[in-house]
């Protein structure tokens, strides 16, 4: 599963922010809680270089807590300053502004010294695709001002947000990669509805997700489902029970896999039977 997925408005994108970065003082890189490193854009990596940077992992109520926890560890060993959010429903946003403050911390007191007078942080947000950025942006702003939506690629062009009297933000269009090749980060990046589920294998994807469930979390698998299946039975025999069990069935009494994978890759994405975070530390770090 090679995706090549790269359109005009996101070449834009990545041009623009190549020119906007020195107007800021800080980056908001805002991730997918659920899937911490694949939903981080390697581009960006290069764009930003040392800019200092806050690392926000959002959807945090749809995250594994205790991946978490060693992912902040990780972004700190990293040398930026890591912050767990769950914008939708306004928690832990406090802490985002606190963070911008100790990264730039050094930077305003050169300009104090310079006897420069206090002004607001500039900060500048970048993401991938659907990973709450606009839900983000509406809430530490308190006001909707940023387009919000399922569908990846709302935001289209960039636009200066005031947050109270200490904090500016750049919005910015989500960046995809040109392409990746890693199957796996696509199939994680699909499962967490980052990219658009036209340009990729939903039957991969929903195998992926239930493979993961059955690893992880078999028993609130077995339960949500209200199915009984040994976690070493064949993956037909999941898409049979499944399907059989919430009447997705076809003429003849056949199981209709389509929609058996569709409503796996469903559940999984709106956390409709359990909370879980896709990526590993110990596996990055390898």
């Amino acid at each position: 599963m090679v995706i090549q997925w790269y359109p005009g408005h996101m070449a834009k994108a990545k041009r623009e922010v190549s020119e906007q970065l020195k107007k800021v003082d800080v980056v908001f890189e805002l991730v997918d809680a659920r899937i911490p490193y694949s939903s981080r854009n390697p581009m960006i990596d290069e764009v930003i270089g040392n800019k200092p940077r806050v690392v926000i992992l959002n959807k945090k109520d749809m995250a594994n807590l205790k991946e978490l926890d060693k992912w902040q560890t990780y972004f700190k060993d990293e040398g930026f300053y890591p912050v767990v959010v769950d914008a939708k429903h306004d928690k832990g946003l406090k802490s985002v502004e606190s963070a911008a403050r100790e990264a730039t911390k050094e930077k305003f007191e050169k300009e104090k010294e310079k006897g420069l007078k206090p002004r607001a942080i500039r900060a500048m947000i970048v993401g991938i695709p659907n990973v709450g950025k606009s839900t983000f942006i509406n809430k530490l702003a308190r006001r909707n001002i940023a387009k919000t939506g399922n569908t990846p690629g709302v935001t289209k062009a960039q636009q200066w947000i005031k947050v109270g009297k200490t904090l500016q933000l750049l919005d910015t269009p989500g960046i995809l990669w040109p392409k990746f090749e890693d199957e796996l980060v696509g199939k994680k990046l699909s499962i967490t509805g980052a990219i658009k589920d036209s340009i990729v294998h939903l039957d991969e994807v929903a195998i992926y997700g239930l493979n993961f469930l059955i690893e992880h979390d078999y028993e609130g698998l077995c339960r949500h489902y209200n199915i009984d299946l040994s976690s070493d039975s064949e993956l037909l025999e999941w898409f049979d029970a499944i399907g059989r069990r919430r009447g997705l069935l076809q003429k003849g009494n056949e199981v209709d896999y389509e929609a058996v994978i569709e409503l796996i890759i469903y559940d999984i994405r709106n956390a409709k039977i359990g909370t879980y975070t896709f990526d590993v530390v110990k596996e990055v770090k390898g």
